[in-house]
């Protein structure tokens, strides 16, 4: 049971301003974690809870979203403090009106500036989650082993323990050992990345100032973000003109935008199961029907 005495005591303590809970309201959290808004002494705060031993996932979150703001790129819900009570582990956040008028064209913009933030390595300096998955985030200089280990490589030793299927195994080893023949005329640069990048984590405030939420940031090839917003939709054409005519794209994303999606239905897979597997066996079929 959340102890919000505890929680209004620790959110006054940050702060340095008396806060009490006086209304609060459950906003789900998807399947991962429960979430509420709460509000009171003039103040309103956004506040996500998990199990204790959740804590390290709501500070990678906290790490993540803060090199998010630090970008100057597009907004992201500031961090106020991570903590645990009782038997939980909490992230507290500002709270943000998402029910604003959609700006698509400004997003794409943004998401552009957003990937102009580069590092000389893939990764970053700690592992965070995709969805409750670990994500592996070791640096690496060369973005086709860092993809083939980090990525395809992780998610698919999951995806055997958990069953998917011997066929699906081998076909995706044998993809691993050719995702080099996708980079031949293409060297992408270390981008920061918000690294779930799907509708439902992206939103407009109330004067349509575009925010992305719930990362798993990383840097790395700009189009694996650009990809998941094509893997269920709802963005619109509107934002891909705006982020194209910002930072033109390969002609190569085409294929690769395959590859990187594939990462993320392996990662549906493990956390769902069912027709997921299925559908990586196909992605996988076509990718290999490309290489040499």
């Amino acid at each position: 049971m959340i102890n919000w005495t505890d929680i209004s005591q620790q959110i006054s303590r940050h702060t340095g301003h008396h806060f009490s809970v006086e209304h609060k309201r459950y906003v789900g959290g998807g399947s991962i974690n429960d979430a509420y808004y709460l509000g009171g002494d003039g103040q309103s705060y956004f506040i996500k809870f998990n199990k204790s031993a959740k804590l390290t996932m709501f500070e990678a979150e906290r790490d993540g979203l803060t090199e998010l703001f630090n970008s100057h790129s597009i907004r992201v819900p500031q961090v106020l403090f991570t903590g645990t009570s009782n038997s939980h582990a909490f992230i507290v956040l500002e709270y943000l009106s998402l029910t604003g008028i959609k700006n698509p064209g400004l997003m794409g913009e943004q998401l552009a500036k957003l990937h102009r933030v580069t590092s000389d390595r893939h990764g970053w300096h700690r592992d965070n989650t995709i969805g409750a998955t670990l994500q592996c985030n070791d640096w690496k200089t060369d973005w086709v082993s860092f993809w083939a280990d980090c990525r395809l490589g992780y998610q698919l030793e999951l995806a055997a323990h958990n069953g998917i299927g011997q066929s699906v195994v081998k076909l995706c080893e044998r993809l691993r050992s050719h995702v080099g023949d996708f980079f031949t005329d293409y060297t992408p640069q270390a981008s920061l990345l918000h690294g779930d990048l799907w509708g439902g984590n992206a939103a407009y405030d109330q004067s349509g100032e575009p925010v992305i939420f719930d990362p798993a940031v990383y840097y790395g090839d700009r189009e694996s973000d650009i990809a998941m917003t094509e893997l269920f939709g709802g963005f619109g054409q509107e934002f891909y003109h705006a982020y194209k005519n910002s930072w033109p794209m390969d002609d190569g994303y085409k294929i690769r935008k395959i590859l990187y999606n594939q990462y993320h239905i392996l990662n549906h897979f493990n956390l769902f199961g069912g027709s997921y597997g299925q559908q990586a066996e196909r992605m996988a079929k076509q990718l290999l029907a490309e290489c040499r």
